[in-house]
């Protein structure tokens, strides 16, 4: 008995992690090339907008490159693993930056811009069955993931998320996600474009990212590196 019983938790706990891996692979191929536009909006109404192209290749690298506005254009951020920097022309060199500070303001984090598959920092503590979709109770991996709780919200269909709200470590909400407009990218990626995100820390403030392109391609390891950052350009060729 008691051996059936661990055969049935392993069985389960793999079941949960395999879920996870394939809402990975939903959202996006393990290499890739992408564009995204975010969008902040403040009380007043007023927006600022950045287009990005990004790089990602793994589970733990990604290239960011600002291509607007104009003042922003040539900032490029390197993600490997849980360490991050940003490179600014005619700056000397890349700058660390944390997963909790944000290169664009607004509501979105480094770690949410520059999004790890989410199997690669977390694990699923439950998984429950709901009439229309899969809620999903995920722990950090290590203390230094940005949100040390997620509760995810999946769609049965798309298995894709709906809505994922992010906690501390003191249970207290940061964030909460929701994934919108489920669009068909091409070469099988069929995903969310729209994710929104509000946050009771930022009352009246809204951040949208919006996917324009996502395009499966390997990149060398060697663009992955602190003395490629500068010519992060020569990704989109």
């Amino acid at each position: 008995m008691k051996i059936l019983t661990l055969l049935i938790a392993l069985s389960l706990t793999l079941f949960a992690e395999d879920i996870l891996d394939t809402i990975d692979r939903k959202l996006t191929p393990v290499s890739a090339q992408m564009y995204k536009k975010l969008i902040n909006i403040e009380p007043d109404g007023s927006k600022k907008e950045f287009l990005l192209f990004q790089a990602k290749k793994d589970k733990d690298k990604m290239v960011s490159l600002f291509l607007e506005p104009d003042s922003e254009k040539g900032r490029a951020t390197l993600r490997l693993g849980d360490n991050m920097w940003l490179y600014i022309p005619n700056v000397g060199r890349p700058l660390r930056i944390t997963s909790m500070q944000s290169v664009v303001g607004g509501v979105f984090n480094n770690a949410d811009i520059m999004r790890l598959d989410f199997s690669t920092e977390y694990s699923i503590e439950t998984q429950e069955e709901k009439d229309d979709f899969i809620l999903l109770n995920l722990r950090a991996k290590n203390d230094t993931v940005s949100y040390d709780k997620l509760i995810m919200q999946v769609d049965k269909k798309s298995l894709t998320p709906i809505q994922i709200e992010c906690y501390t470590s003191t249970k207290m909400l940061i964030k909460t996600l929701y994934y919108k407009k489920l669009t068909n990218f091409g070469d099988k990626i069929v995903r969310p474009a729209v994710v929104e995100t509000m946050s009771p820390m930022y009352k009246g403030y809204k951040s949208i990212m919006i996917y324009g392109k996502i395009i499966p391609k390997d990149f060398p390891d060697e663009a992955f590196t602190l003395d490629a950052l500068a010519n992060a350009s020569d990704l989109r060729r």
